[in-house]
C-alpha cells in the first residue's frame, strides 16, 4: 500500500534515547510509507490515521502496565497492530518462561514466588548464588543478584517485591553469563542478526535502576545450538503467525550449553544501529505488512 500511513509507538524516553527510532522512521518513509514516531498514551488509532502502529520503544510500560496493555487491546480493534495485542499481553509478564519450559524449551532454571509468599531461606539456595527480579520489569528494573549465603539479603529484596503486591522469580546465578549475554533478533520469524553484550549484574547486592542495560555491545554469530534454542523459544509462542520482531535472550548454563534469558516480543533494543542489514530487513517486513493492510 503506497503511502500507508504508519506510527512507530515509543515513550519520552525513546524519544530521547532510542537511537533505532529516527533510522526505522526514515527508512519506512525512504520506502515511501508515511511514517511517524508517536508516543504511545496518546496514540489513538483511528481508521482514518494509522493503517500499522509498530510497537518500538515503549519502554516506560512497565510502570503504565494496565494502562499499556488496554492500549494495545484499544488500538488492535480499529487498525493493525504489530506485535500484536494477545503477544503483548502474554509477554509482559515473565510467567512465560513457565510455559516455555512446559513446552521443551531450555530456559532458566527458575522459582516464582506469588504476592502473599513466605519465602525461606531454601527459596534462595543456589551454588553460585541466586538473582531476584519482579515478574514486570524490563531492562534489569528492580533486579539483582545476591552471592552464596546471602539468603537474608535476597529474601528482603524479594520481600519487598511481594509486600508491592508483585511476583517475583529466583533464579540460579550462572556464571558463565561472564562470557556475555547472547541477543539473537527475528524479524518475521526468521533469523536476523545478534549481538553480544557484557552482563548486567555485575555487584552482588545491589539494585542499579540507572545502569545502561546494553554495555560492550559487539556483533556476534550464534552458534547452531544457540539458534535451535531461540528457535524453539519463538515456536512456542502462542500465537498463529510468527511475531514481527522478536529478540531472544540467552546465556550458558553450567554445561556451556544455551538456556533463554528472556523471549522479548513487546520493545526490545533490536540493534538495528549497528546492523545496516538487519535495519533493511525489518523496515521491509514493516513495509510488506502495511501493504497487505
Amino acid at each position: 500500500m503506497s503511502g500507508a500511513r504508519v506510527a512507530v509507538a515509543t515513550s519520552a524516553a525513546g524519544v530521547e534515547y532510542d537511537a533505532d527510532l529516527p533510522l526505522i522512521v526514515d527508512a519506512l518513509r525512504a520506502d515511501g510509507l508515511s511514517a511517524e514516531p508517536v508516543l504511545w498514551h496518546r496514540a489513538a488509532a483511528p481508521p482514518d490515521r494509522f493503517d500499522l502502529v509498530v510497537i518500538r520503544s515503549t519502554w516506560d510500560y512497565v510502570e503504565r502496565l494496565d494502562e499499556f496493555l488496554t492500549w494495545a487491546d484499544t488500538t488492535a480493534r480499529t487498525t493493525l497492530l504489530r506485535n500484536p495485542a494477545p503477544v503483548v499481553r502474554w509477554n509482559s509478564d515473565k510467567h512465560y518462561l513457565r510455559e516455555l519450559a512446559r513446552r521443551g524449551v531450555a530456559v532458566v532454571p527458575t522459582r516464582f514466588l506469588e504476592p502473599g509468599a513466605r519465602p525461606t531461606p531454601a527459596d534462595f539456595d543456589g551454588a553460585d548464588g541466586v538473582v531476584v527480579k519482579p515478574a514486570v520489569s524490563a531492562g534489569a528494573l528492580d533486579t539483582a543478584r545476591y552471592e552464596p549465603g546471602r539468603h537474608t539479603a535476597a529474601a528482603r529484596h524479594a520481600r519487598m517485591l511481594l509486600d508491592q503486591g508483585r511476583s517475583v522469580l529466583v533464579q540460579p546465578f550462572l556464571p558463565r553469563v561472564a562470557e556475555g549475554e547472547r541477543a539473537l533478533v527475528f524479524v518475521d520469524g526468521a533469523f536476523s542478526h545478534a549481538i553480544r553484550k557484557d552482563p548486567l549484574l555485575t555487584e552482588p547486592g545491589t539494585i542499579d535502576n540507572d545502569r545502561d542495560p546494553h554495555l560492550g555491545v559487539a556483533p556476534y554469530l550464534p552458534t547452531e545450538a544457540e539458534l535451535r534454542t531461540a528457535a524453539a523459544a519463538l515456536s512456542a509462542i502462542p500465537a498463529p503467525a510468527a511475531p514481527l520482531f522478536a529478540r531472544v535472550d540467552l546465556v550458558l548454563d553450567n554445561a556451556g550449553e544455551p538456556v533463554v534469558l528472556e523471549l522479548e516480543l513487546i520493545e526490545p533494543n533490536l540493534f538495528l544501529q549497528d546492523d545496516p542489514a538487519g535495519l533493511a530487513r525489518f523496515t521491509r517486513a514493516v513495509a510488506a505488512l502495511a501493504a497487505r493492510g
